[in-house]
């Protein structure tokens, strides 16, 4: 682009009368103050060009003009202008207007200057300068330089240029983040942004020691404050930014969840409420080893433990916003909503967990323990109170899931779905035919459904009442849906993963009567049979298949298992699980291999004690049929029963299978 020509444009004060008597100094003036070596008239060009930037709205849309002005700076002057202002000294009101002045002018031209001259290193380079001058400009140009920083930020190379900083000099602007809460917008943005081109697993490593430093460093300056602005930049921070920078084992853990703590039992209010549930949740997902007795764990026992009053907070919430959630699909407010709602059923779930595991311990105690002082100390009728809000709570979201589900695929009862495939045509805009979902997203991309199946799901499985689990089956359609849509998206990156959730939830609700019913009704033996099979298919080349698909087909054979054993006898479309199991291929271990993967080996148990629970079921003249199937099922079992350890649980479930073939040979 050829330089605009200014030496004709002339700025005249506002009071200038008809007579021309006064006129201000045309640009072409300020720019020869500008480029001159003295530095008093270099100082004064820039108070020049500040006042004329300031008062001529014309001139601040002519990005030719503006583009030029700035190239007549010096980033050298800017520099000492700063680096002058932030020292400490005898002169320092003059020290103090230098800072002020220069600020004021790297703002207006951070503001001023068209997108692409943002990116160059004139402009992006006067960050560090910038950071540092936080520690003595006033609270006035304080402000103006957070406002500067942030607006450079935004800016894919100012965010790099802002995380290249040492840990010491963001500290000027971490210090006063409990007075500036934009100060948090700019490391979310620098954080999230200017990390993206990290290659290398030493370049990470070294930005995700920064980022461990600066949290703790956050985590100190907000002690004594009541952290929900904290609370919530953390919350977004752990959740947006790449996993290999999350911090790993993070001392601060502790002192973040007794503000947690404190946040929550102290008044909250509604956006404090937001911010300690949406933080909560995100280290229980993130931290799922340290932070449940960090969060929960009451050192003295109390009449109410923490522990209660804080998953009572949880509920109540839950309680109190599901029946009236769907009707805000489509407003602005529902994604913070939603996010908030997701953050407490995770915060459920992980209670729920300690809760079981706490139950277990009481139960079978490990040698040398006492369970009554483990971490959850609390009286038996509070864990019996509880665990009824616990399950009022799950069953007002089984209630929503139906509503919601029903809406999506359904829209109106009554009304066929193609009746909303199209969109209304209005003077105001086009909008859906129905506002019983969302406009941007469906039901099945939203991440509460998968976190309130996670809930549900763990609860059914272990709680041996059976009215949640009936309500449970209620859903079973929606679960199979689920189930497939995770199938057919697996590969895709960000997708959600309901299968394992929605495995464990039909442990539990397959314990019923309803709930066999409603799983046969919905075609579920199908769904899950043909997933079961593609694992095995695979699994003949282990190096190919992940642990995690090792894991899910086990809980697939269990599942199968279970509503084949309620069943009490075999139809003959669920025969292809064994001739399937009976044409298995072992892989072959390889001579230094010194025993077969786990995981591998427990899921070939848990397919052929399904294939023998079939067979066991099946009629004579059915087992008559399948007999050369049978007998290939026992070889197969015998193979692996010579990998397996001796007494191991995998072992003894081998043993079963072949006492169990025996057994339906006679």
């Amino acid at each position: 682009m050829d330089t605009p020509d200014v030496s004709k444009l002339q700025v005249r004060d506002e009071n200038e009368g008809a007579s021309g008597a006064s006129q201000a100094p045309s640009i072409e003036k300020i720019q020869e103050l500008l480029k001159v070596k003295d530095d008093t008239s270099k100082f004064v060009g820039l108070a020049l060009l500040k006042s004329v930037l300031d008062n001529s709205p014309e001139l601040q849309s002519e990005k030719g003009v503006i583009v030029s002005l700035w190239n007549s700076i010096s980033p050298k002057f800017l520099d000492r202008l700063l680096r002058t202002g932030s020292q400490s000294g005898s002169e320092q009101k003059s020290s103090r207007d230098m800072l002020d002045l220069a600020v004021a002018v790297i703002h207006t031209f951070a503001v001023l200057l068209p997108e692409d001259a943002k990116q160059d290193a004139r402009l992006l380079g006067r960050i560090p300068k910038l950071a540092k001058a936080i520690l003595h400009s006033s609270k006035e140009t304080t402000q103006v330089i957070i406002e500067t920083l942030l607006t450079l930020v935004t800016a894919p190379e100012g965010a790099k240029s802002f995380v290249d900083l040492d840990v010491d000099d963001w500290t000027p602007l971490i210090e006063i983040a409990p007075e500036h809460s934009h100060v948090l917008t700019i490391f979310i943005w620098a954080w999230e942004k200017g990390t993206t081109g990290l290659a290398d697993e030493q370049s990470k490593e070294v930005m995700r020691a920064k980022i461990d430093k600066g949290i703790q460093s956050f985590v100190s300056s907000f002690i004594g404050t009541d952290a929900t602005s904290l609370l919530e930049f953390i919350s977004h921070v752990l959740r947006n930014i790449d996993e290999h920078l999350i911090p790993r084992n993070p001392k601060w853990l502790g002192s973040l969840t007794k503000l947690i703590r404190n946040l929550s039992t102290n008044r909250p209010t509604t956006a404090s409420r937001s911010a300690y549930t949406n933080c909560a949740g995100a280290l229980l997902l993130i931290y799922p080893q340290s932070t449940p007795q960090l969060l929960f764990l009451d050192e003295k026992d109390t009449s109410k433990p923490f522990s209660y009053l804080f998953i009572n907070l949880i509920l109540v919430d839950l309680r109190a916003t599901l029946p009236s959630l769907l009707e805000k699909l489509n407003d602005p407010e529902y994604p913070r909503i939603s996010q908030r709602l997701t953050s407490a059923l995770d915060i459920l779930t992980a209670f729920i967990g300690q809760l079981i595991a706490w139950m277990e311990e009481l139960d079978d105690p490990k040698p040398g323990t006492n369970p009554t002082y483990s971490w959850l100390r609390m009286p038996p009728d509070l864990v019996l109170k509880l665990s009824s809000s616990i399950a009022e709570a799950l069953s007002v979201t089984m209630e929503y899931l139906r509503d919601r589900w029903d809406a999506s695929v359904a829209g109106a009862q009554g009304l066929h779905p193609e009746a909303r495939t199209g969109n209304a045509h209005t003077y105001v805009g086009s909008h859906k035919t129905l506002a019983w979902d969302t406009k941007d997203e469906s039901a099945a991309t939203d991440a509460f459904i998968l976190s309130a199946i996670r809930a549900i799901a763990l609860w059914v499985r272990d709680d041996d009442g059976d009215i949640l689990r009936k309500e449970g089956a209620g859903l079973m359609d929606m679960f199979m849906e689920l189930y497939q849509n995770s199938s057919a998206t697996a590969n895709q990156p960000n997708g959600l993963d309901y299968r394992l959730p929605i495995l464990a939830a039909l442990e539990g609700i397959l314990r019923t009567s309803k709930g066999v019913e409603a799983f046969k009704s919905y075609d579920g033996w199908g769904i899950l049979s043909k997933d079961l099979l593609s694992i095995l298919d695979n699994s003949s080349a282990s190096a190919i298949l992940q642990e995690a698909e090792l894991i899910r087909g086990s809980h697939i054979a269990l599942v199968l298992n279970i509503v084949s054993e309620n069943e009490g006898f075999t139809p003959e479309d669920w025969m292809d699980v064994v001739t399937a199991t009976a044409a298995y291929t072992i892989p072959i271990v390889k001579e230094d291999d010194t025993k077969v993967p786990g995981a591998l080996l427990d899921f070939q148990a848990d397919v052929l004690q399904l294939a023998s629970t079939l067979l066991a079921n099946a009629n004579p003249g059915m087992r008559n049929r399948y007999v050369h199937s049978a007998s290939a099922i026992r070889g197969i079992a015998e193979q692996l029963r010579s990998r397996a350890e001796g007494n191991s649980v995998t072992a003894t479930a081998l043993e079963n299978v072949l006492s169990t073939l025996a057994d339906s040979e006679h």
